[in-house]
């Protein structure tokens, strides 16, 4: 391992003469205003948030390998526990996704465009993702999976990084045609990663555009909304927001990380024992 139109705290000018240039330029300025508001230990609560996400993939992770090594013995393909948990856990980080975009365009002016810098990184972590797993999992290869996706977010999303009751109704929307609608069309490969399929491809990790990109569009929005409304907040502190917040700072990095470690250490202990 950031919207009607504006997330400023306050209005910023009732005037109708007033250029689209400067009162775009405006609204970006009490964006950021606002982001200084929340500042600190505010934002902190977003990167504990996303360090407990951290925590419950590695811990995920960690059951997917022992099964793999066959120390213990549960169906993480199909038991609806073990299913509803990882589908959790992609929520919470795409949702957070969203989070990140809204931050991102009320601190920047050029927050509405893509972070170029960033989208390379995440889209080189997913080739390496997908080059990793076709020597690992062979035909089940990972070719869309949760890098991929937010890859292509990144790309998609940030047009709308400013809105807020609208990218909530966008998420519902795009939630609804995903989780519903179901084309046979959209089943062969070539065009399963835009969602509609009635069958999930044969693959280790798959997060088609639909449903997915609705909880990202959710984040958007009410990271928005809630911009709007941090002055009126409390900061949210404490040793766990800073103990989670650590790992929550450096999502990519642990994602990237943990997984080699984690195989290898079992596999160098299976090999021992």
């Amino acid at each position: 391992m950031r919207t009607l139109p504006t997330v400023s705290a306050a209005p910023v000018s009732d005037s109708a003469s007033e250029p689209a240039s400067d009162r775009a330029s405006g609204r970006a300025s009490a964006a950021g205003a606002a982001l200084e508001r929340v500042a600190g230990a505010r934002l902190a609560l977003v990167d504990a948030a996303r360090g407990g996400a951290i925590v419950q993939m590695v811990a995920y992770h960690f059951c997917y390998d022992l099964n793999h090594f066959g120390w213990i013995r549960v169906d993480l393909l199909g038991d609806a526990r073990w299913i509803a948990w990882r589908t959790a856990i992609v929520a919470q980080f795409l949702f957070l996704v969203g989070v990140s975009l809204a931050l991102r365009a009320a601190a920047v002016p050029s927050g509405t465009r893509p972070n170029w810098r960033r989208w390379t990184q995440v889209a080189a972590c997913a080739a390496l993702v997908s080059l990793a797993s076709w020597q690992l999992f062979g035909a089940r290869w990972i070719w869309f999976g949760v890098l991929h996706f937010v890859a292509l977010a990144q790309l998609l999303l940030p047009p709308v990084a400013r809105r807020g009751a609208a990218a909530l109704m966008l998420g519902a929307l795009a939630l609804g045609l995903g989780l519903f609608v179901r084309l046979p069309a959209f089943a062969p490969d070539a065009l399963s990663w835009i969602g509609f399929s009635p069958v999930k491809p044969r693959t280790e990790d798959f997060v088609p555009v639909l449903p997915w990109a609705g909880v990202v569009l959710l984040g958007i929005g009410a990271c928005n909304l809630w911009l709007r409304r941090a002055a009126a907040g409390r900061p949210v502190s404490g040793t766990i927001v800073r103990w989670l917040a650590l790992p929550g700072r450096w999502p990519l990095s642990v994602y990237m990380l943990h997984q080699p470690i984690l195989f290898g250490a079992l596999a160098l202990l299976g090999a021992r024992g």
